[in-house]
């Protein structure tokens, strides 16, 4: 089928602290570190630019795999659709900086289940006409905070990442066996967008119960699903990489499947929610550390306002 060649990350330069946004929100920092669960945050600043740094993450994958710019057939650029300009490509703005200049060049939206879903498309496309396809995940999450409203506090984990993955069918570290996603649209206002100050800022609309219980139960029947389309079960999961969205659905959701905390990954202590990179960040880590062995079915549960889930699975290739 195909998967996962080789894949890059990279982290803005500047940060942002609690004790920042304590001071801007006047929020206490005790209230802002239960929802952060770190002093500080990778975040783009002004003059730093989402795409920019899907381009450099690119740049050094292409380089590294010895792949050549024409080799590239697609190119998608994955995110919110808040991108650094309006009416604009991204995806096409890479490839003109890595000189890729025969690829279809488009983005997919799906906030921060876009990078997964757009990893589907992509294995859609290398089965139907081959070659090799660039993913990029990169968005302006925090950009999109505001930092002035302790209203906004369970968005103050938001930081900024990229992610660069080169997909095809030959060769590949990851062989991906599975997809499924959902959307559940009755949540579909629950967060939206607003312009403040000339710029876009998520705001969430009157609090609702219930969406913690609708993580759990929509990511359970997806596993349910994946599992019985590979004809496995929940011991065979090597390891389960969820996005960082809320430690507490995290461990909840690992206790509800049972497995344990020893096969996931948290780095809410370093990173806040890094969107759609959350998952290949926990990936990379995994590989740093040694911890994967040819065979290893690794399920990376990513999800999204929408409100979208997915499990996507992918097997370490020998």
């Amino acid at each position: 089928m195909g998967g996962i060649l080789d894949f890059e990350i990279r982290f803005p330069r500047s940060h942002v602290s609690v004790a920042e946004m304590s001071a801007t929100s006047g929020a206490g920092v005790a209230d802002i570190r239960e929802i952060t669960h770190t002093a500080e945050i990778p975040v783009l600043r002004d003059g730093e630019l989402s795409w920019r740094l899907a381009a450099d993450a690119a740049a050094e994958l292409l380089s590294r795999t010895g792949t050549a710019p024409a080799e590239i057939g697609q190119v998608v650029f994955a995110g919110s659709g808040e991108w650094d300009l309006p009416f604009w490509s991204p995806a096409a703005k890479v490839a003109a900086e890595l000189g890729i200049a025969a690829a279809h060049c488009f983005e997919v939206t799906n906030f921060c289940n876009a990078g997964t879903t757009a990893l589907r498309v992509a294995l859609d496309g290398v089965a139907l006409r081959g070659g090799l396809v660039l993913v990029l995940a990169a968005d302006r999450l925090s950009r999109m905070v505001d930092y002035t409203d302790a209203g906004s506090k369970e968005l103050f984990n938001f930081g900024d990442a990229a992610a660069a993955v080169l997909v095809g069918s030959a060769g590949v570290r990851y062989e991906l066996l599975h997809t499924a996603m959902r959307t559940d649209p009755s949540w579909v206002d629950y967060y939206f967008g607003d312009i403040r100050r000339d710029r876009v800022t998520i705001r969430r609309g009157p609090h609702r119960e219930g969406l913690a219980t609708a993580y759990v139960r929509n990511f359970t029947a997806l596993v349910d699903e994946t599992l019985g389309a590979l004809g496995a079960k929940i011991d065979d999961v090597s390891r389960f990489l969820i996005n960082h969205g809320d430690r507490r659905m995290h461990e909840r959701l690992l206790r509800t499947l049972g497995i344990p905390e020893s096969r996931s990954a948290f780095n809410y202590h370093r990173l806040g929610h890094m969107g759609s990179a959350d998952t290949l960040i926990a990936l990379r880590d995994l590989e740093t550390e040694g911890a994967l062995c040819p065979g290893d079915l690794v399920l990376l549960a990513t999800s999204a306002m929408g409100f979208s889930w997915g499990i996507t699975a992918l097997e370490v290739a020998p």
